[in-house]
């Protein structure tokens, strides 16, 4: 009984190198995924973020609440995320001028150039207590609108829409 060890080697060959080459395409794309992270800019710059919420709870009977608000926060200095260490919601909606805001700092972190999320959401209102969650949100870079809709929180709570603009301009890439 003889080999054809030729035949042999060059289906080994074959096999190492298909194997080879799907490690170095998995790296690749591992490499990219971490090499490619979202990041706002300007980094490591103090903001403010004003705008308006709309808000249901059992408090107001789960009746939408319009009010204003303003985050202010800081870009991180790799602008991986940016931290909100203030909420201030206010309004002519008596609802709007009683909540107290939990869970603070809360953490924006970029997902993508378009989208974001904001960790550790939280807020009580006459003893109504919302959150903690984490929203998902959409970003424009041309109008510098940071928005987030239709997110549910603990405690029957609903951020019916969230819609804010950082000063100054965030850019995500």
């Amino acid at each position: 009984m003889t080999f054809n060890t030729s035949a042999r080697s060059r289906t080994f060959a074959t096999a190492v190198g298909t194997a080879a080459a799907t490690v170095a395409v998995i790296g690749a794309t591992l490499g990219a995924g971490v090499a490619g992270a979202a990041t706002i800019s300007p980094a490591n710059t103090a903001f403010t973020a004003p705008g308006s919420i709309v808000v249901t709870s059992p408090a107001s009977f789960n009746v939408p609440v319009s009010c204003s608000i303003t985050l202010t926060g800081s870009t991180a200095a790799d602008g991986a995320s940016a931290t909100i260490t203030a909420a201030q919601v206010s309004g002519t909606n008596r609802l709007c001028n009683v909540p107290v805001i939990k869970g603070l700092p809360w953490t924006l972190t970029p997902t993508s150039a378009t989208t974001g999320e904001v960790s550790n959401v939280g807020f009580s209102i006459l003893g109504s207590n919302c959150g903690p969650a984490t929203l998902a949100g959409s970003f424009d870079n041309m109008t510098n609108t940071l928005t987030s809709t239709d997110q549910s929180l603990s405690g029957n709570c609903k951020i019916n829409s969230l819609s804010v603009q950082p000063n100054p301009a965030f850019t995500l890439s």
